[in-house]
């Protein structure tokens, strides 16, 4: 019997397996790679691409912003870098030393820059911005040094100049970087982590025409990201709009002069369209020092400026209208019949009711007796305190001053405009529970009390006098225009904000007894010396608490009379109580009015009326 070979069978047993599994393996392999090419070709191709390109944002050139001449920008862009970091290039061991070297060549705290890279960032290969509007010399010191600066680079990104803005800054505002909390809502709009983003102002409410829109340049990159070969692919950016605006360049100079640099603010409207021809507020800031790297600390700054530079007291400022809401009153008046308006109300100065006297702080000796046209061209108190409080009463005062808008905003094309405040017997009744008294129908009738309203909202109140009951929504934008060309791309058309159903001889009536207050009335000086144009108005003083100041207003428009509404122009004036006290509101307004109508500089307005020798002008002309 022959011997069985038990190893030959082993190893051919073994064979069989070897050749069956290399068989397994092959056909494995091969639906596999049938499956990745064929059935999910497409998308390992796609994720492919992903992994081996990145895409760079190429900031789009902010559109400018002009003034009505549309000759030179006000706002406009300058050459500048952007100078971005990739901290995972780096690695964590070495981000401190590499952040405090490129800090001392940016000249810059460190702080600033360690803001920038959080740790949860350190992983990161994509660049994130560090600083901005650093100039070609600082960048040819980092490019000398770039051996030593493992991960840092820098691009071109045209930075805002703000150097022509003066007292516009409340209107342009300012650009800044956009927060966390910004992009997360603006994120589906196109806004990425290292854009520019209007703050304030105009900059803010238009920001979506401004911007414009970015480029990309894709570059391919390993598959931790890093670069590894030159640009693929390059998307042109698109630079933003140009905005011009209403403002009147020389009517802004004009009203910054005459105010000076006295605490409040000039709005100058045209009330047949609602165009903002100027609007001041002092103080104002420089919108330049959000341009720096450490903005944080020169916000702060003027946050804790006692004088509040960063408020725009045109808009979003409340004060006591004061005597300018007799305009109010004698409207009420004339279209409720409450009273005769040439029936007499005796002034003495003074009068009792309650447990109060009342004294008519414009002429102590008192009036005598005064009429409707009288007690508004003398402003006299006790007049307008009798009536309201015996015959046109506290509801028909509140209707009519809502009448002309008060308590609401006008819907003005800029961020943060305040709403002013109406008083009521409801309002009281629920804030204080307390009734509604005659005292509070009398300091209501002249503009005191918890009246509130913006000098946005004086103008309006001029406006609908001299539109015969119309205003019109007050507006700073003009035009958006191409930036290739110029053409024009949109015009804004004027817009009814309020129409009144008040008769218009009332409206005539009123504007003959604002004359009045011109003519024969408290405002008769300065304002008669302004042989330019006639105007009608009204002063006012509002109280504030303090025994030697109060704000001062004046509210008017001009021409009185005209065949043509577009040459007139209206004109609201505050002037706070924290000036030393000089009743500055009507000589602002007779520089203006004259500089306006006579074609007049600051200069040779105040040659024409003769207050050269004004005490505190000289001083307050910087």
């Amino acid at each position: 019997m022959p011997l069985v070979d038990n190893n030959k069978d082993l190893s051919e047993k073994r064979l069989r397996l070897l050749q069956i599994i290399f068989v397994a393996v092959f056909l494995i392999y091969t639906v596999r790679l049938f499956a990745m090419q064929i059935v999910f070709g497409d998308l390992h191709r796609s994720r492919a691409d992903t992994i081996t390109r990145r895409s760079q944002v190429i900031p789009a050139e902010r559109g400018e912003i002009y003034t009505s001449e549309f000759s030179r920008p006000v706002v406009y862009n300058t050459d500048s870098f952007a100078v971005r970091v990739s901290p995972a290039e780096i690695g964590s061991k070495n981000i401190a030393q590499t952040v405090k070297q490129l800090a001392a060549f940016l000249e810059l705290p460190s702080a600033v820059i360690e803001r920038k890279l959080p740790p949860q960032t350190w992983h990161l290969f994509e660049p994130i911005e560090v600083a901005s509007n650093i100039s070609f010399s600082k960048i040819t010191t980092i490019a000398e040094h770039i051996d030593a600066l493992p991960g840092v680079s820098w691009q071109s990104k045209p930075m805002r100049n703000y150097s022509n803005t003066g007292s516009l800054a409340h209107v342009i505002g300012y650009v800044g970087d956009i927060t966390k909390d910004e992009l997360t809502t603006l994120y589906n709009e196109g806004y990425n982590q290292n854009d520019t983003i209007g703050k304030a102002g105009i900059e803010r409410r238009y920001d979506k025409a401004l911007r414009g829109k970015n480029g990309q340049e894709t570059r391919v990159v390993d598959v931790k990201g890093r670069i590894t070969g030159s640009s693929v692919l390059r998307e042109r950016p698109e630079a933003g709009k140009n905005l011009v605006l209403t403002i009147d360049r020389r009517i802004q100079l004009l009203s910054e002069k005459a105010l000076g640099n006295r605490i409040g603010a000039v709005v100058v409207t045209r009330p047949s369209t609602g165009e903002i021809l100027a609007m001041v507020s002092y103080p104002w800031y420089n919108p330049s020092v959000f341009l720096t790297n450490d903005t944080g600390t020169e916000y702060q700054k003027l946050l804790n400026n006692e004088h509040k530079p960063l408020l725009n007291r045109a808009i979003q400022s409340n004060y006591p209208p004061g005597s300018t809401f007799k305009i109010v009153m004698t409207t009420g008046v004339l279209a409720e019949n409450a009273i005769s308006s040439d029936k007499t109300i005796d002034c003495p100065g003074e009068i009792t009711y309650g447990d109060r006297t009342w004294k008519c702080h414009i002429k102590k000796p008192g009036h005598g007796r005064v009429n409707l046209r009288r007690g508004l061209a003398q402003s006299c108190d006790i007049y307008y305190w009798v009536v309201g409080r015996d015959y046109l009463g506290i509801d028909n005062i509140v209707t009519y001053a809502m009448e002309y808008g008060f308590g609401e905003t006008s819907g003005i094309d800029l961020p943060g405009e305040v709403t002013g405040f109406v008083p009521t017997p409801k309002w009281k009744a629920q804030r204080f529970h307390e009734k509604w008294l005659g005292g509070d129908t009398m300091n209501v009738s002249i503009g005191q009390g918890a009246t509130l309203v913006t000098p946005l909202q004086m103008s309006g109140m001029v406006a609908m006098v001299a539109n015969n009951g119309v205003i019109y929504k007050p507006h700073l934008l003009k035009e958006i225009r191409d930036p290739a060309n110029g053409n024009v791309i949109e015009t804004v058309q004027r817009e009814v904000l309020r129409r009144s159903g008040i008769d218009k001889r009332i409206f005539a009536r009123v504007r003959e007894d604002m004359r009045g207050v011109i003519s024969e009335g408290t405002a008769q000086y300065p304002l008669n010396t302004v042989k330019a144009v006639e105007i009608a108005g009204k002063t006012g003083t509002s109280e504030v608490g303090l025994a030697d100041r109060w704000h001062a207003w004046f509210a008017a428009f001009a021409p009185y009379e005209t065949e043509n509404p577009q040459e007139r122009i209206a004109v609201s004036i505050i002037v706070e109580a924290a000036n030393p006290w000089e009743w500055w509101a009507v000589y602002a307004a007779s520089i203006i009015f004259q500089g306006v109508f006579a074609n007049q500089t600051y200069e040779e307005a105040i040659a024409a009326l003769h207050f050269q020798w004004l005490p505190g002008l000289q001083e307050r002309r910087e």
